[in-house]
């Protein structure tokens, strides 16, 4: 496997040996996703779940991504995942590599990023409820994003807590959905400046 586009592109990413099976994201669906971030990307924050192989985070870090976090729940994936991210570090990025479940990754994080994205395998079921935790702890900046990568034959609401789908693009059997953090509306602002003056 070889990352699509940017500055590393073409550098060949190892795939790590496991009884877990690996389900790495498409060539076409990264290059096609990345072509659509990549204006957005540089000096950006970018969380990689359900990592894999780094493959993602590393597409981030190749077209400008220059915080970039990754986590992986199967340790013995990360002899290799250490292996792929060390190429970051040619371009001046070091990949922070966190190894646990990705619940309990949302539930501990302290930090916000500008792009998250959520790659579970097919058979997961709690994709709402990841994407629930990440609007309760308000994970997203300011105007970021999370894609999640599911298949085609399931869903997802079009809102959940105060993420509000914007976009959504198919890749074969499965889809991927962007969500962005509602924006208040005028009504809401006035009243809530109103609120604040009687106060």
């Amino acid at each position: 496997m070889r990352i699509t586009g940017g500055s590393l592109k073409g550098r060949i990413i190892e795939m790590p040996q496991s009884s877990m099976a690996i389900r790495p994201a498409m060539d076409k669906m990264r290059e096609s996703l990345f072509s659509i971030l990549s204006p957005y990307l540089t000096g950006k924050s970018f969380l990689d779940m359900f990592s894999g192989s780094g493959t993602i985070a590393l597409e981030a870090v190749s077209h400008g991504a220059t915080d970039v976090s990754l986590c992986e729940m199967d340790r013995r994936k990360a002899k290799v995942i250490l292996k792929n991210v060390a190429m970051a570090e040619e371009v001046g990025v070091r990949v922070k590599c966190h190894f646990m479940a990705t619940e309990l990754f949302l539930k501990r994080a302290k930090e916000r990023w500008d792009f998250i994205f959520l790659d579970p395998p097919f058979p997961y079921r709690f994709r709402k409820e990841l994407l629930e935790t990440i609007s309760e702890k308000n994970l997203l900046k300011e105007n970021g994003q999370v894609l999640i990568h599911f298949p085609r034959e399931d869903m997802l609401p079009d809102t959940i807590g105060n993420l509000e789908k914007v976009d959504a693009r198919e890749y074969g059997r499965s889809t991927v959905f962007f969500y962005k953090t509602k924006k208040k509306d005028n009504a809401t602002l006035d009243k809530d400046t109103h609120s604040d003056k009687i106060e």
